[in-house]
C-alpha cells in the first residue's frame, strides 16, 4: 500500500471512501456542455479564479502541466486518475474560465497515405 492510500485508510473502518469520488465531491459528469476528447489541447488561461472557486490539489495539479499546450490524454496519465475523473476536473477548470481547450487539427496528409496504400501493395 502507498502512503497516498494510507490516508484514506481507517484501520478498523476499511476504506474511508472512494478517492475518485471525494475528489469531485460525488460528481460523475462534467458540468456544462463541454465534451473533452483524449486528442484536445488544454493551456491556462492565466485568469484568476472567483471568490468562490475551491480548487482542490488535482486542480492545481492539472493547472500546473497546462503552462503548456498538453491534450488530455497526456493529462490523464500525468495526474494518474480516471479520465471521467479528469474530465470533471477539466470541466470545473473551464467553468472558471482557467484554461482554455481546442480541438487538435485532424488533417488527412495524402502523401503519408499513399505511402501507407503503397507499403501494404507492397506486401
Amino acid at each position: 500500500m502507498s502512503p497516498r492510500d494510507d490516508e484514506w485508510l481507517d484501520e478498523d473502518a476499511g476504506r474511508v471512501a472512494g478517492r475518485p469520488y471525494t475528489v469531485t465531491g460525488g460528481r460523475t459528469r462534467p458540468r456544462g456542455e463541454r465534451q473533452f476528447d483524449l486528442i484536445d489541447i488544454v493551456v491556462v488561461t492565466g485568469a484568476e479564479p472567483g471568490e468562490a472557486f475551491s480548487a482542490g490539489p488535482e486542480h492545481g495539479h492539472i493547472l500546473s502541466l497546462c503552462q503548456r499546450p498538453t491534450v488530455v490524454a497526456e493529462l490523464t496519465a500525468a495526474v494518474g486518475r480516471p479520465l471521467g475523473l479528469v474530465r470533471v476536473l477539466l470541466a470545473d477548470l473551464l467553468y472558471e474560465d482557467l484554461i482554455s481547450v481546442s480541438r487538435q487539427a485532424q488533417r488527412t496528409d495524402r502523401r503519408l497515405l499513399q505511402r501507407v496504400l503503397d507499403s501494404l501493395k507492397a506486401l
